[in-house]
């Protein structure tokens, strides 16, 4: 049996929770001074005092973390990610600082379908490699759940082979992945035209196959002005329901079309993006209890307005955040850049950005009862801190304040 202990931390920040936070709850952390945490087999099995906790036990039993002004926090959730994808976009990105339009930079072959080329071309093993490097920077950011999302195939064979790639990294890796299906994220270059026809290709032929052959966990549609519409995007997510997918949406990013409501009425686990999401459908996603993922650093690399978070957040709803890692419109895993931008540009408090990174995070992606907070039966993974208090993340700005990484009771990063 492994046994870990982690001791005298000036703040051991419990994130206390088995649901999303939502409103004023989002700014409690439950926070214990010189607290401990005893992980014993991967699982927490104690939460308390120092004093308490090493006064039942014997330490030379344990491997032992003395956090002795350091602030504890659990795992952070990185809850909407791109992160297995072919080749890189910066000249995209250099074409868009020079006020180069979208529909510009889509004729010369940029945008989504660009990445649909690399990726299909791309071997299994090239995109595993770069897959890999990628989730190695993110534990280094403290991140020790991550959903990742295909997308850039639209066909079969490369849907199947970034889901693949995700499930072997899942068993490999230190970090946990939650797959999601996005076949639906555009609209492929072979079936221009005839959107309906690709619909249907993606219900009949691949999903079938993709719930068969891979551990998928969530089926995602571009829910948005001149990619898929609402009623295309609802009859994609029921048909992956029938089949066991729980749902996710990106939601009214570009314009308000009703994304936001639509993850209401179909029961959606999370809505994400929503920087156009009306009153209406805000409200209702608070009444449906899905949790809004936000994504500050794709608003901030575009140049767009970022998200109401305050308005959702004082309006009832939950509150997540993600950093959607993407070739295109976000190359960014920066969990520090994450917390400025949520801070400092959409008005969350620190304590409502943790919530968002930690519990909310892991309710967008169905994990509440496993993983995002610190509490007895759940999965002992933990960030240590080279700061005295978690407020460090917002305040040390732009700057990686993590010192350690627990992953499952072994210390991942040192």
């Amino acid at each position: 049996m492994s046994k870990l202990l982690i001791k005298n931390a000036k703040e051991l920040v419990t994130c206390k929770g088995r649901a999303p936070k939502t409103g004023a709850k989002m700014n409690e952390l439950e926070i214990i001074t010189d607290g401990a945490l005893r992980i014993e087999d991967g699982i927490i099995t104690q939460v308390g005092k120092t004093k308490e906790i090493i006064s039942e036990i014997d330490e030379a039993e344990f491997e032992v973390i003395d956090a002795s002004g350091q602030a504890v926090l659990p795992g952070f959730i990185d809850s909407h990610t791109h992160f297995v994808f072919g080749g890189y976009r910066a000249d995209e990105f250099n074409w868009r600082l020079q006020g180069m339009p979208y529909t510009e930079i889509m004729e010369r072959g940029g945008g989504i379908v660009n990445s649909v080329e690399s990726t299909r071309q791309a071997s299994p093993a090239d995109l595993k490699e770069d897959a890999q490097n990628r989730l190695d920077s993110m534990l280094s950011f403290g991140i020790t759940t991550v959903e990742g999302k295909s997308g850039y195939g639209l066909d079969l064979e490369t849907e199947l082979k970034q889901l693949k790639v995700m499930e072997e990294l899942n068993h490999e890796h230190a970090v946990d992945i939650v797959s999601t299906f996005l076949g639906a994220h555009a609209i492929p270059a072979e079936y221009e035209d005839r959107s309906a026809d690709f619909i249907d290709y993606l219900i009949e032929e691949v999903m079938p196959v993709v719930v068969k052959e891979t551990a998928v966990d969530f089926c995602d549609v571009f829910c948005d002005q001149g990619i898929f519409s609402v009623k295309e995007a609802r009859k994609i997510l029921l048909a992956g329901q029938k089949l066991g997918l729980k749902s996710k949406l990106h939601a009214d990013e570009i314009a308000q079309i009703g994304g936001a409501e639509l993850a209401a009425e179909i029961g959606a686990v999370s809505a994400d993006h929503l920087l156009k999401a009306s009153d209406c459908g805000i409200e209702r996603m608070a009444e449906g209890k899905v949790v809004g993922t936000l994504l500050p650093i794709t608003a901030f690399s575009l140049k767009e307005e970022y998200a109401r978070g305050r308005y959702m957040i004082d309006n009832g709803m939950s509150v997540a955040l993600a950093t959607d890692l993407n070739p295109g419109s976000c190359y960014s895993e920066s969990i520090p850049l994450l917390f400025a931008l949520a801070t400092l540009y959409m008005e969350l408090t620190i304590e409502e950005a943790v919530t968002a990174l930690t519990i909310n995070g892991a309710a967008a992606v169905d994990r509440a009862e496993q993983v995002g907070s610190l509490e007895v039966g759940k999965r002992g993974d933990v960030v240590i801190l080279d700061a005295p208090s978690y407020t460090h993340l917002a305040y040390h700005i732009g700057v990686n304040s993590v010192d350690k990484v627990v992953k499952a009771g072994e210390v991942v990063v040192n």
